[in-house]
């Protein structure tokens, strides 16, 4: 288990890598090209698209393969954790953590295909390329970028199973059940502004949660049971 919780923190900075690379990507270079998944001036998108379609191979798979493929890793890990005191909530929280892992790698393998095809479409027909990016990206948003709800789910149950448990240290799960309910309430349009809130808190909690479990093989914040009971037989 000690191995699975280090390969799980280092799993969890790796996610953390991950979403920066992402944001600092889109906010530095994509948005000030005019790159945009949506309906605002997509012949833009698409021409940025063709013009760096290696880049952006790149970065679809950084931002979403590597980042779902580290986070079943993380998930495993956060399971093997919790189990113990909480095998019930743990199990539905590794479901959670499944689906959005599969959720994410789904988009990132469907923009990637489909950066392709509207390239090659724009090279014919730009309209008509228009109106599939469209499609496209509202199918892609759906999936994994634009409703974060399987991973507020999932980030909402892991804090509240180790606050249960004592698995990780308190504070940590209280922003975890903050940063988790900010990306549930992403579902109301009205509220859809808190996706900087879940984005940027879930660099900070994924920061947090590895080193805690690189530092920590269990529960940080109580000893272990073997270790008592060889301070009790001490004392005997």
């Amino acid at each position: 288990m000690n191995n699975l919780q280090r390969i799980g923190g280092a799993a969890a900075l790796i996610e953390a890598a991950t979403y920066l690379i992402g944001i600092i990507v889109l906010v530095t270079i994509l948005l000030p090209a005019g790159y945009v998944m949506g309906e605002n001036d997509p012949i833009q998108s698409i021409a940025f698209l063709v013009e760096n379609q290696t880049f952006m191979h790149l970065w679809h798979l950084i931002i979403y393969i590597i980042n779902g493929i580290f986070l079943v890793v993380l998930v495993q890990a956060l399971y093997e954790r919790l189990k113990v005191d909480t095998p019930a909530m743990a199990q539905t929280t590794a479901a959670f953590g499944l689906i959005w892992a599969g959720l994410v790698i789904a988009s990132g393998l469907l923009l990637i295909k489909d950066a392709g095809v509207v390239a090659e479409l724009y090279e014919t027909d730009p309209a008509q390329a228009a109106t599939v990016w469209i499609a496209l990206s509202a199918v892609e948003n759906a999936l994994g970028g634009g409703i974060e709800l399987p991973g507020g789910l999932w980030l909402l149950l892991v804090s509240w199973a180790a606050l249960r448990s004592g698995a990780l240290p308190r504070a940590l799960n209280l922003f975890g059940l903050v940063i988790g309910g900010a990306g549930i309430l992403m579902v109301l349009p009205a509220l859809d502004t808190l996706g900087a809130v879940f984005g940027l808190g879930s660099i900070v909690w994924f920061i947090w949660v590895g080193i805690v479990m690189l530092r920590y093989n269990a529960r940080p914040a109580t000893q272990q049971p073997e270790t008592l009971l060889a301070h009790h037989k001490g004392a005997i």
